[in-house]
């Protein structure tokens, strides 16, 4: 009998969407699986541009590819510029989501703290649109992903309520609109709107929803996380060792996230940057300078990881 397997991709910006592609690529080549055949995907951020595209049929390879300076008419998105560069474009000078402050304020319990602060950020004013004509290229018929079942996770602006795009039960959307939302990083760019909604990057709520999968009961599960990590380097520069603190704020909830998932049953086997890869990521994860090493590191060290049994199972 086939394993049933799932795959989740996390957020991380530009070097996020470079790590990921070579724990793919690793991920493919060690267990003999190609990611596409997936029974469900779920991609947050960076994670849902990386989803799109699979979920559309293009191959792991083909993303490596791409990577690496291959043209590709149906990826029309320069890793290197089409972000918008290391750092975002000066705000608007108001909260990003007074209706979404409010819903914090009057129930904590319903929201993130990232949820909270990304709702009292000024609203960014970064251009999105290169990753809809992104996917654009990769569905150019428009609506959803032909796989049976792919997620892209995005947060309500207003409600700071997580919404997995494609589920069953969530609003209708096109995958570009979706995957859009998904990336937009409150305070750095525009919030998307979808229907009466406004969305920003799923991330601020969990930075892979695993959990989503929780009552699915597939055999395995694949979580290619960039924003978590299970060993740290020792970095000299103070915006590092602040990032560092952070990674390990998210990375606790994640494991708390692998742990509801694997209490189902399911086994869980998850990568994150290892201390050599977040050497070479160093602070700031939409620093395009870095892509190519940070590539060429996860090939390697993501390889090693499932050769030497060292990812994280549970």
């Amino acid at each position: 009998m086939t394993a049933r397997r799932g795959l989740v991709l996390g957020a991380g910006g530009v070097l996020g969407a470079a790590w990921t592609i070579g724990a793919l690529s690793a991920v493919e080549d060690q267990l003999g699986w190609d990611p596409r055949e997936a029974e469900v995907m779920i991609g947050t951020s960076a994670g849902s541009v990386l989803l799109a595209a699979l979920s559309c049929g293009i191959s792991v390879q083909e993303l490596l590819d791409h990577q690496n300076g291959k043209a590709d008419p149906r990826i029309d998105f320069d890793p290197d510029s089409d972000s918008g560069g290391a750092l975002p474009p000066l705000p608007r000078p108001f909260v990003g989501s007074p209706r979404g402050l409010v819903n914090s304020a009057l129930r904590p319990w319903k929201t993130t703290p990232l949820g909270a602060l990304a709702a009292a950020l000024p609203q960014g004013r970064g251009s999105i649109e290169p990753i809809g004509r992104l996917v654009d290229g990769v569905l150019p018929q428009g609506g959803w992903a032909p796989h049976p079942a792919a997620w892209v996770v995005a947060m309500d602006y207003e409600t700071g309520r997580r919404v997995p795009f494609g589920r069953p039960g969530a609003p209708p959307a096109e995958l570009r609109d979706a995957v859009m939302a998904s990336c937009a990083i409150p305070g750095w760019y525009s919030p998307v709107r979808i229907g009466r909604h406004r969305y920003v990057d799923g991330g601020v709520c969990s930075p892979t929803s695993v959990d989503l999968v929780a009552k699915l009961r597939l055999d395995e599960v694949v979580v290619l996380s960039p924003m978590t990590s299970l060993s740290y380097d020792t970095p000299d520069s103070v915006a590092a060792r602040i990032e560092r603190r952070f990674r390990r704020l998210v990375t606790k909830r994640v494991v708390g996230e692998i742990k509801k998932v694997a209490g189902q049953g399911t086994k869980v086997t998850f990568l994150g940057p290892t201390a050599e890869d977040l050497a070479v990521i160093g602070a700031n994860m939409m620093e395009p300078r870095r892509r190519t090493e940070v590539l060429e590191t996860s090939l390697r060290t993501s390889a090693a990881a499932l050769r030497g049994g060292l990812a994280a199972s549970a």
